[in-house]
């Protein structure tokens, strides 16, 4: 008999009319055949009322009794749920996450999932009833209670989906799935069908509140569909599932990240470790990074830019003051008013021009950009917060998202679960080979790490920070059918601004012309090149989510006096380039420390 996973968030379970009609969704996916695994958030502001208590007791409340305290509002919801189904005539059994046995690390109040017993669950559903587990929560190995932080209840959901190897994970939530970016800025905005699991990592990443990150990594790790849909109406909403919507697009979704600061470290010495440096301190200060920049030095000296939330500023300032002077770089600064606008697509692997089509539209506005970073398949800009809406707009109209693509996948409601047991009795063997499959859950999992030798490196430097600029160099290169790669631009210190990009080595001459072109067009602007570069990819699955992956790629290569020249990332994947030369001496050193988690 196949499982359904079904989420509840808070405000689906704000009160006893809703815990009802929760309720009866749960017994309605029972009457069609299947056992039935509720996942359940506290009741609406619960946990915001319960950190608020808290507060008001302790300045710093100690992280072990917040976990205590917090995880009591999941339970609350857990027994007016199975209460809820009693009433309704059917059997229900409530569980925390302890009682479930999902065992997780020591990390209070950002707990990671180590494993999760099925055994008593199964039991359960076998015996008819409808399991009702606490989201958010599980133990540690002392039997201490965890919770697992933000979207903790996606992640219990999708993990358990996992375990038990369901035909789906319904996230039930206030809408009616994903949509091309959030209707409550842009009421254009459309409600897409099916977005990709790289798609939904990478606008999960950006702030899209649909889906926590960790939940999407889960997902794709195990093979788990998800469909988002509304508690309100129950109607079909969007499929997660491993490809998107379209392969034809190139941009299936834009968003808009605010509450961001840019730092940039200036004159920083252009040698191996330098970045090793800067990101092992800024892990030290328990600093999540976002978007990381470092274009090529020029005279012995090089610049790195990165974004962090602002609520972590007074933890950044300290570690890049600490930082700057440890490595004899020449300054730092702090830009608060900055916000970010991204696009994602799969397809924009596939079409060229994408970049210089985004670029063209926010210069159109007259909206400046003051940091780039690209990836396969998304394009991150830094703009004024004041004209960030504006950005957003401009974004979605020029890639038409609020139109259906013409190939749109049709919505398949119930797909096949690719974990999906056969009927033949499972042997030994199989359930070893599936304990190992799911030991350390949320751990780093690397698929590859590649090498590419194929490209060149273009930089056009000491170019006026103004609106147009990036629009002009790429439409000039687009002109030429020259297919570009990566594209960093950090800060413009001093009103001026450095730009650089990889292009195939055939290509080089080609791009190289064109790019002078430009240079020669806007004035005072410096063309550079190199015309064998390496490129570095590592990708894989909680990128992110685990602090020491910067660390992990930088160190080898520091230690092998293997510099890096340029520097971009995404939820999905990190770049660098590298000499050329010691292209495949720096494969080796990344695949080496990358070993203990390659897939």
């Amino acid at each position: 008999m196949p499982i359904i996973v079904q989420k509840f968030g808070g405000t689906s379970v704000a009160d006893a009319e809703k815990i009802m009609a929760a309720a009866r969704k749960a017994i309605a996916a029972q009457d069609e055949g299947n056992q039935v695994v509720m996942v359940v958030s506290a009741m609406g502001k619960n946990t915001d009322m319960l950190v608020d208590l808290a507060g008001q007791l302790s300045e710093r409340p100690p992280a072990r009794e917040m976990d205590m305290l917090l995880s009591t509002g999941e339970q609350v919801s857990v027994a007016l749920m199975a209460m809820a189904i009693d009433a309704l005539g059917r059997k229900a059994v409530s569980l925390t996450g302890a009682q479930i046995g999902i065992r997780t690390d020591s990390s209070h109040t950002k707990a990671r999932i180590q494993s999760i017993s099925t055994e008593r669950m199964q039991t359960l559903l076998d015996e008819g009833n409808i399991v009702i587990a606490a989201g958010f929560q599980g133990i540690d190995e002392d039997f201490n209670i965890t919770t697992l932080g933000r979207g903790g209840s996606d992640t219990t959901a999708v993990a358990l989906a996992a375990v038990l190897r369901a035909a789906s994970c319904d996230i039930y939530t206030d809408v009616d799935g994903v949509y091309t970016t959030d209707p409550r800025k842009l009421p254009a905005a459309r409600r897409t069908r099916q977005a990709g699991y790289d798609e939904m990592l990478e606008l999960a990443s950006l702030g899209a509140g649909v889906l926590h990150s960790r939940s999407v990594e889960f997902a794709k790790k195990f093979g788990v569909p998800i469909h988002v849909r509304s508690s309100a109406t129950g109607e079909p909403g969007t499929m997660v599932l491993p490809e998107g919507e379209s392969l034809q697009n190139p941009v299936s979704g834009a968003a808009l990240t605010k509450n961001e600061a840019r730092v940039t470290l200036s004159g920083v010495p252009d040698r191996p470790g330098s970045s090793l440096q800067i990101f092992t301190k800024m892990a030290e200060a328990n600093v999540p990074i976002d978007m990381i920049v470092q274009n090529v030095g020029a005279e012995g000296r090089a610049e790195v830019s990165f974004t962090v939330v602002q609520s972590d500023l007074s933890a950044t300032q300290a570690a890049v003051a600490a930082v700057v002077e440890q490595i004899g770089a020449e300054r730092y600064t702090i830009a608060e008013d900055v916000a970010k606008v991204s696009v994602v697509g799969l397809g924009m692997a596939r079409q060229s021009g994408v970049a210089m089509r985004m670029f063209r539209a926010l210069a159109d506005a007259g909206i400046n950009l003051r940091m780039i970073t690209t990836s396969e398949i998304k394009i991150s800009v830094l703009v004024e917060e004041s004209r960030a809406l504006e950005a957003l707009q401009a974004v979605h109209d020029v890639f038409e998202l609020q139109r259906p693509p013409a190939d749109a996948r049709p919505f398949r409601l119930a797909p096949p679960s690719p974990a999906e047991p056969s009927d033949a009795e499972p042997s030994d063997a199989d359930a070893v080979a599936v304990v190992e499959h799911l030991a350390g859950m949320e751990d780093l999992r690397i698929e590859e790490v590649l090498l590419d030798e194929s490209q060149a490196r273009i930089t056009i430097s000491e170019v006026d920070d103004k609106p147009g600029i990036a629009a002009t160099v790429f439409e000039e290169i687009a002109a030429g059918e020259i297919f570009v790669d990566m594209i960093v631009q950090g800060d413009g210190a001093g009103g001026r601004a450095a730009m650089s990009f990889t292009v195939p080595r055939g290509q080089l001459e080609a791009a190289l012309a064109r790019t002078e072109e430009v240079a020669a067009s806007i004035g005072g602007a410096k063309v550079t090149s190199s015309p064998e570069v390496a490129k570095l990819s590592v990708s894989g699955i909680g990128l992110r989510t685990h602090a020491d992956v910067a660390i992990r790629m930088f160190r080898p290569l520091a230690e092998a006096g293997i510099n890096v020249e340029m520097i971009n990332t995404s939820e999905v994947r990190v770049n660098v380039i590298v000499d050329g030369a010691r292209g495949t001496e720096a494969l080796q050193c990344l695949q080496q420390a990358f070993a203990d988690v390659m897939r």
